[in-house]
């Protein structure tokens, strides 16, 4: 999602892209891709799931509009059959989160073709699929739920392999279509992960507030493949399992639009940006990714980056010197955003575009941000 690298590292993919539009009536790009012996097996989710943002300099022929991308395996392996998970996937059963998988390495790969939403079946033949499917599950034994996430009328539910290296992200509307379907090689940065800031950070916002994108891993935190945005941020406010009310393309209609956003740390801010229009929900500019912004040095090397907010909004100038719980700005959705979010990470250096994101030593380590997770900001 959040692309703060100029350079990007897909330069050696092949991309096809085509359009369709939703039920919320947002577009969405499909990419399709192969690298590495990884093939794609299928796109096309809305933007009310795929939160976009912060694209690329280089993806602005694609970042009008949220996007998706899938791939599979092509290595080959052995295979496993589990005799009592067939059970749960029968022949013109229904497919839900609770048998998705059972039917996907043991039952009909048609049923969860024929389930799929006219968008998804528009991407590939059920050929394609089945034959992209059985190279991906080639030498996997099991599954570990990773991820369950209800959101903007969507269920997101996601699974890891044994082995840790191949994931899996089914997303289902509440008419029990599949709406999405992302599998992937899983890697892991362990160096990096366990390397916490020197700074302490307090959380930038104040009240009750919903991790979209966060985590270790990139079904949990998209942002994980890419060195400058890894440890990256992306949070959103919610009632009752969304984040509007109301018309999805108004930016007063999210809760998180409009919230003030604070310093997370003392330091002195070295760059903002103050005077981006906010963009119409899913509709995304993708010439300034950021939108406006602050960036604070905290000293030892470490600065926080405070992304998407609100035109007009940013409460400090450059050279500031600031306590941590100062005002800075509004959260907003400017740049290269699809809805109202903020994104929030630490880099090694103020460039949003070359410096390398770093774990977040949090003041309170009790509180889990990643994907899906509710967690407590400063006291309102």
């Amino acid at each position: 999602m959040n692309r703060f690298n100029k350079k990007s590292d897909q330069q050696d993919m092949t991309l096809m892209q085509g359009k369709y539009t939703t039920k919320s009536g947002y577009a969405v790009h499909e990419k399709l891709r192969s690298r590495r012996g990884w093939q794609l097996l299928v796109a096309a989710i809305g933007s009310c799931v795929i939160l976009s943002a912060c694209g690329n300099s280089e993806s602005s022929s694609q970042a009008e509009q949220p996007s998706a991308e899938q791939t599979a395996d092509a290595a080959p392996a052995g295979a496993d059959t589990n005799q009592e998970e067939t059970t749960a996937a029968k022949e013109g059963a229904m497919i839900t989160p609770d048998n998705f998988i059972d039917t996907l390495m043991h039952g009909s790969k048609e049923d969860i073709y024929n389930q799929m939403s006219p968008e998804l079946k528009d991407t590939l033949t059920l050929e394609q699929f089945k034959a992209s499917a059985d190279s991906f599950l080639e030498g996997v034994n099991s599954w570990d739920p990773v991820v369950e996430v209800n959101l903007n009328n969507l269920s997101e539910h996601s699974w890891r392999d044994e082995t840790g290296t191949k994931g899996i992200q089914a997303y289902f509307t509440e008419e029990h279509q599949i709406a999405g379907l992302l599998i992937q090689p899983l890697e892991r940065h362990e160096e990096t992960d366990k390397k916490l800031t020197k700074t302490e950070f307090q959380f930038p916002v104040k009240g009750e507030w919903f991790v979209f994108w966060g985590g270790n891993d990139v079904m949990s935190n998209y942002h994980y493949a890419h060195e400058t945005q890894r440890y990256a941020l992306d949070i959103v406010r919610t009632q009752e399992n969304s984040s509007y009310q109301g018309e999805a393309t108004a930016n007063e209609n999210y809760y998180a639009f409009g919230e003030p956003l604070y310093a997370a740390a003392d330091g002195k801010v070295v760059e903002i940006k103050n005077d981006i229009p906010d963009n119409t929900p899913g509709v995304m500019n993708a010439e300034e990714p950021a939108g406006n912004f602050v960036v604070i040095d905290h000293g030892s090397g470490e600065y926080s980056i405070t992304a998407h907010i609100k035109e007009g909004s940013v409460a400090v100038k450059k050279g500031d010197k600031v306590k941590q719980g100062d005002l800075i700005g509004e959260l907003g959705n400017s740049g290269n955003s699809s809805e109202a979010h903020l994104h929030f990470q630490v880099s090694d250096g103020p460039d949003l575009f070359t410096s390398r994101s770093l774990q977040i030593r949090w003041a309170d380590p009790s509180q889990v941000l990643t994907r899906g997770n509710v967690f407590q900001g400063l006291p309102e």
